[in-house]
């Protein structure tokens, strides 16, 4: 079953490699959507896809690369939108 899924991740996960660490594990999973940074120094990520490989992307979400620290990370349901092709990094 396809699913969306917003995730809006706060702690020490900009400047360490976080977007990219995102879209290594989302293009992993098979995931389509985006990563950004926000000015806030929040990272958001919005994802599709299967609902299995939704759940093992949020749990590397959690985690993080080497050098972040993740303190939270909110989950939003979103509805399928389609309309992403393949995951990216946005600015």
């Amino acid at each position: 079953m396809l699913i969306a899924r917003y995730f809006l991740i706060s702690g020490r996960v900009q400047g360490v490699g976080y977007r990219y660490f995102a879209m290594r594990a989302a293009n992993y999973y098979q995931l389509s959507g985006y990563v950004r940074n926000l000015v806030s120094g929040q990272v958001e990520v919005v994802a599709e896809g299967q609902r299995e490989a939704i759940e093992g992307f949020k749990k590397e979400l959690a985690a993080g690369p080497y050098h972040a620290q993740v303190v939270q990370l909110e989950e939003r349901v979103l509805e399928l939108s389609g309309r992403y092709q393949g995951f990216r990094i946005d600015y």
